[in-house]
C-alpha cells in the first residue's frame, strides 16, 4: 500500500466533508471552488503554517508531533477511530516502521478452552483481517454459511463481498459491508505491511465493485458492540446483541460474543440452533472413518 497516498486521501477526504459553517468559519463569497474547507482554513484551525499543512496533506507525516496531530484531529473533527487512524499513519511514517508485520493466525489452546466454556452464546476469535481463528460449537452452527467456503481460515469480509449468500444471511448487508471495509481500512493503517492483508484487499478490490467504492471512501471505524440481524438457513431470523473485545494476552485478536435478549424469539432460536448443532456433531461422529488401506 502507498503510504503517502493513504495519508493524502485520508486527510483530503476528511477536509472535504466539513463546511466553513460546521467549522465556525465565515464563508466569504458564494462560489467556493473546493468542497469543504480550504487547506489554509485547516491550517489556521490547527494552528500550523499553510506550508506545513500542505506538506502533511501531500502525504508527509514524518516528524509530526502528538500535539500537532491532536490539533489536526480537532480541526478536521475526527472521531475516535479516525483519530487513531491518523496517529497510526503518522507512526508508520516514522523511522524504523517499515518492518513487515502480520496479524496473528493461531491461538493458544487456552483461548479455545475459554470459547468452549461459553455454551449458551456463539463466541469466536478473529484477527484484524477478519480471519476466523477459533469458534465454539454454537458459533460454528451460527456461521455455517460463512464456513461453507472450504478455504481456511474462513474470512467474513470475503464472504460479505464475494458470496451471494451473504446478502440473505446478513439482514443489514449494506451497513455491515460498510463496517467491514471501514474496519479493514483501520487495520491497514495499523499494519500497512501485512502481506496477507494487502492480498485480501487486492482480491476484494479486483472482484467487487462495491468494495472498491467503500474502500475509496477512506472511512474507518471501531466495531465494539451493537446488534447483528441474521437470517439463518436452519432457524430463521436472529436479532443478536454483540460485544467485540480485544484480548490483552493476544495482541491483534478480538473475542466476539453474540447474545439474545432473555425470553425473546431469538433466545428460542439460539436454543434451536444449539439442538441442531448437537445433531450435526452426532452425525459427524457416526460417520465411518476413511479407509486407510
Amino acid at each position: 500500500m502507498d503510504h503517502r497516498a493513504e495519508v493524502r486521501e485520508f486527510l483530503s477526504s476528511r477536509r472535504a466533508r466539513i463546511t466553513p459553517d460546521q467549522a465556525g468559519l465565515p464563508a466569504y463569497g458564494g462560489n467556493r471552488r473546493v468542497k469543504g474547507l480550504r487547506r489554509e482554513e485547516v491550517a489556521m484551525l490547527a494552528g500550523v503554517s499553510i506550508d506545513y499543512y500542505v506538506r502533511m496533506e501531500r502525504g508527509n507525516l514524518s516528524g509530526a508531533s502528538d500535539s500537532v496531530l491532536d490539533a489536526l484531529a480537532r480541526a478536521l473533527q475526527l472521531d475516535e477511530a479516525e483519530r487513531e487512524h491518523l496517529f497510526a499513519l503518522a507512526r508508520a511514517a516514522g523511522p524504523g516502521q517499515r518492518r513487515r508485520r502480520t496479524s496473528p493466525t493461531t491461538i493458544r489452546p487456552m483461548i479455545q478452552q475459554v470459547l468452549d466454556a461459553i455454551t449458551d452464546a456463539p463466541a469466536w476469535v478473529r484477527n484484524g483481517r477478519h480471519d476466523i481463528l477459533a469458534m465454539n460449537r454454537l458459533a460454528r452452527a451460527l456461521y455455517s454459511p460463512v464456513l461453507a467456503d472450504p478455504r481456511r481460515p474462513a474470512n467474513t469480509a470475503r464472504f460479505l463481498y464475494l458470496d451471494e449468500a451473504a446478502r440473505e444471511f446478513f439482514v443489514d448487508w449494506d451497513r455491515i459491508a460498510n463496517d467491514a471495509a471501514a474496519m479493514l481500512r483501520l487495520e491497514a493503517g495499523r499494519n500497512s505491511h501485512d502481506r496477507a492483508l494487502i492480498e485480501l484487499v487486492g482480491e476484494l478490490s479486483t472482484r467487487s465493485e462495491v468494495f472498491r467504492q467503500r474502500w475509496a471512501s477512506h472511512d474507518v471505524q471501531f466495531h465494539r458492540s451493537g446488534m447483528k440481524r441474521l437470517c439463518h438457513p436452519v432457524v430463521g431470523r436472529l436479532d443478536l446483541n454483540f460485544e467485540s473485545m480485544e484480548l490483552p494476552s493476544e495482541p491483534g485478536l478480538a473475542l466476539n460474543v453474540y447474545t439474545a435478549t432473555p425470553g425473546s424469539a431469538t433466545a428460542d432460536g439460539l436454543k434451536m440452533l444449539a439442538s441442531w448443532a448437537a445433531t450435526q456433531d452426532l452425525a459427524e461422529a457416526r460417520q465411518p472413518a476413511p479407509d486407510q488401506s
